[in-house]
Formats: C-alpha cells, sequence, structure tokens
C-alpha cells in the first residue's frame, strides 16, 4: 500500500496528515528541542473529508462512514447527497400481457431493495432529487422505504409507476410535502395523483409526462394544478385538443414544451392516427403569452425522426443511453453525466442485473 493512501474497495484515496517529529533550533547557542503538532484522522475538518468522500460512490463510502463518528456524519453530508441519480440501474424483466404488463426477477428485487436501504441509511434524509430509470420497475416496498427516507424530496424522476399501486403512489406523495417538480408516465386515471399532489405539495410547480397526453390529462392539471408554471411533453403523443385546452386553461402556465411531439387532431372514427405536420396560426398566436415555448416538427430532426418511426410510443431502449434524460427546458434536463454516487463501479460491484 502507497505511503498516505486509504485502499477503499479497489480505489485509492490520499489524505495529507503531519506526522509528529521532532524539530532542532539553535537560540543564543543553545538547542531547542521543537515538536510539531500531529494531526489526528478523527480532527480533520469535516469540509476537507467531504471534498474526498465526493469522490466516491455510495458503495465505497459504505464502510467508510464506519470508521468513526466524524467521518459517518461526512458521509452524510447534503453536498454528497443532494441529488441520488440511479439512471444506470435496470430492473431484469419481461414484457407480459398482462397488468402490470412486466414481470421482475425476484433477484433485481432484492438488489434493488438492498441498494435503496444502503442509500437511505447514508443519506440521512438529506436526498432532495431522485432519478430512476425508465426501466427500473418498483413496487409499493421500494417506494414506501423512499418516502420514509426523503422528507425534504424536491424532484422526482420516475418514469416507470407499472408496479406501484394508487394507494402506494398516494401514500408517498403525501410524505413529501416539500415536492415541486415531477417526471412521470402517461396513466390511465392521473385525477387521484393529480388531487394528492394539489393536497399535499404546496409548492409544486414543475411537471413532465412521458407517453400520451390527451384532454383529460389535461383537463386533470388544469382542475387541481392551476398554478402548475412548467409543462414538459416532449416526445409524447398530443391531441390538438389537449394542447388547445391547456393553452386556454392554464393561465399561470409560463413554459411549455412540446417538442418532438406526435401532435394528432381527434381520432376518427376509424381509429386512424391524423398527424399535425405543423402548428397552426391559433396554437401559435396563444402560446405567445408564455415565457417559454418549446417545439419541432422537423423532418430533419433526428428525434422527431425517430419519434415518428416509433409511432409515438418512444421506444428508448434502441437509442442512446442518454437520450431519454435530455429536455429542452433546463431545469428538466438531467444531462448525459451520471450521478457520482451510484456510477459504473457500483454496477461492477454487484448491482448489475
Amino acid at each position: 500500500m502507497s505511503p498516505g493512501f486509504v485502499p477503499i474497495y479497489g480505489a485509492e484515496v490520499k489524505f495529507e496528515v503531519s506526522c509528529e517529529a521532532s524539530q532542532h533550533v539553535v537560540h543564543g547557542g543553545r538547542m531547542s528541542e521543537i515538536k510539531s503538532v500531529v494531526k489526528r484522522w478523527e480532527d480533520m475538518e469535516t469540509d476537507v473529508l467531504v471534498k474526498i468522500f465526493k469522490e466516491l460512490n455510495m458503495i465505497e463510502l459504505a464502510p467508510v462512514s464506519q470508521v468513526c463518528r466524524l467521518w459517518r456524519s461526512a458521509c452524510s453530508d447534503p453536498l454528497l447527497w443532494n441529488t441520488l441519480d440511479l439512471g444506470l440501474l435496470k430492473s431484469n424483466f419481461i414484457q407480459t400481457r398482462a397488468s402490470p404488463y412486466i414481470w421482475v426477477d425476484e433477484r433485481s428485487d432484492r438488489r434493488l431493495s438492498k441498494l435503496l436501504k444502503l442509500a437511505m441509511a447514508l443519506s440521512h434524509g438529506n436526498i432532495t432529487c431522485l432519478i430512476f430509470h425508465f426501466n427500473l420497475y418498483m413496487k409499493d416496498d421500494h417506494l414506501s422505504c423512499i418516502a420514509g427516507s426523503c422528507p425534504h424530496l424536491k424532484r422526482l424522476v420516475m418514469p416507470a409507476w407499472n408496479r406501484i399501486t394508487k394507494n402506494g403512489i398516494c401514500h408517498a406523495i403525501r410524505r413529501w410535502k416539500e415536492l415541486e417538480s415531477l417526471t412521470m408516465p402517461s396513466i390511465a386515471h392521473p385525477p387521484y395523483i393529480m388531487e394528492e399532489i394539489s393536497r399535499n405539495c404546496k409548492n409544486f410547480s414543475s411537471l413532465k409526462i412521458m407517453g400520451t397526453f390527451d384532454v383529460q390529462f389535461a383537463s386533470t392539471i388544469a382542475s387541481y394544478l392551476p398554478n402548475l408554471k412548467t409543462l414538459s411533453l416532449r416526445c409524447s403523443i398530443i391531441t390538438k385538443e389537449a394542447l388547445l385546452f391547456v393553452l386556454d386553461c392554464m393561465d399561470h402556465l409560463e413554459v411549455l414544451n412540446i417538442s418532438h411531439c406526435l401532435l394528432l387532431e381527434n381520432l376518427t372514427t376509424a381509429g386512424r392516427k391524423q398527424i399535425v405536420k405543423e402548428l397552426d396560426q391559433t396554437i401559435l398566436k396563444k402560446s405567445l403569452r408564455l415565457n417559454e415555448f418549446y417545439h419541432c416538427m422537423s423532418s430533419s430532426c433526428v428525434t422527431c425522426q425517430r419519434m415518428i418511426r416509433d409511432e409515438g410510443l418512444m421506444r428508448w431502449y434502441r437509442y442512446e443511453e442518454w437520450f431519454w434524460r435530455q429536455d429542452e427546458v433546463g431545469s428538466l434536463a438531467m444531462g448525459e453525466d451520471y450521478g457520482r454516487l451510484f456510477d459504473e463501479g457500483c454496477l461492477n460491484l454487484g448491482f448489475r442485473n
């Protein structure tokens, strides 16, 4: 082992510590001995420890947090845990024809439970942003673990709800009084979740829907979240009726993103999709009251091409791993870089499905 380094699960972290040493200084012909001050591990400043621990992922942090009380406190610092990005973690699943339309391997569930318990124990309630992959299928038990341990959650990115029940998500929302932003899939009956948010999350202002957005969804949002400021429907199927409803009825909306959406006229009696090729003047005129209005329906746009090829239901797994994380609205974009707390090193240490 190299001097000045401590090995932590294969990683080496350097600590500079003053060792006790003797120095001899001559004063007026007499030799005096001065001893340098000893710097002990447990006396290191918390800020220094936090900077060091930021280079570790949560698997590496776990044994470090057991060294002493000071290190345990540093391992739970809000600077480390503000965002927990689990965007690399996926469930091991197969699709089925019956509800919930997917089957998840029990080992995958156990790995997720183990990981969440570790993260919740280390973070000590300091997580304010949680990001999950669109192919990570949690159960109510997983969600309950999170809800009870993240009382200050402000942003939740959870694109898959297949296995989460109405009671499960409502119970979680009741615990998240500070929730401000939610990324969610399209669901069949949206009123229950919007009503729960309206009752419990007084600072809620930002919503992203990944899926189908019809007039029922639009009217639900307008009814229960009239003060919503930001709405992103990026890469979704939306009806012209729903879009007009949003522009007409959501007076407090400031930012709207319909980039790369498949905009449809009302379905015909035969159920055929009548795709709107470009926005008409009515829509453009109504959008002028918004501070920001993002739209793209270009045949030369790669994302629009993918949307059309997938018939409005984007097959995210076909494309770049970071593709689903993008958004024209800066506050909703997650970028291409994944969080340090859960990186490739965690997958290599036993959390790969």
